[in-house]
């Protein structure tokens, strides 16, 4: 691979899919879900029904402390409501196939992670709702009662009937 076509690969832009948890955060931060962000002491120190405001790192550590969660991968959400907790992880599949059904498998993993005490959701947008033979589209219709996958336009409404 010659200069120019590295110079070529690290202009490129990053793929949609790789920016979607800066993309979700955002999203979540102009109060989409009527709920207030915290910081992590606050967070802590309140009640309320409220979405924690911290980087992976951050809601990594509430989760596992406060939570008992066991898991590897970032989480992109943690939220407090009704007194009940829930964690998950925001994907935007553009693609069936290949580094998508990778990053389809992570969402699967916190779903099926039996050590945390939260409510745990894969929020999913993209190609996977698309009706077809694919696995994702097979996986979410085949197994609808077990986990909770839902787009990110359902989230407001799922939180606020718990």
């Amino acid at each position: 691979m010659g200069l120019t076509k590295i110079f070529e690969r690290v202009s490129e832009p990053k793929e949609t899919n790789r920016q979607i948890g800066p993309l979700f955060r955002r999203w979540l931060q102009k109060g989409e879900l009527g709920l207030p962000l915290l910081d992590l002491e606050e967070f802590t120190k309140s009640k309320d029904n409220a979405i924690l405001n911290s980087a992976d790192a951050g809601l990594m550590l509430f989760a596992r402390e406060r939570l008992g969660h066991q898991g590897t991968k970032g989480l992109d959400l943690v939220i407090r409501m009704h007194n009940k907790y829930v964690v998950g992880e925001a994907k935007f599949l553009t693609d069936f196939g290949g580094h998508q059904n990778a990053q389809f498998e992570d969402a699967k993993n916190l779903l099926k992670d039996k050590t945390a005490r939260a409510i745990k959701i894969g929020v999913l947008d993209g190609v996977l709702y698309i009706k077809g033979k694919n696995k994702m589209f097979k996986y979410i219709t085949e197994n609808k009662e077990e986990y909770t996958m839902l787009s990110s336009l359902l989230l407001r409404e799922f939180l606020y009937q718990l």
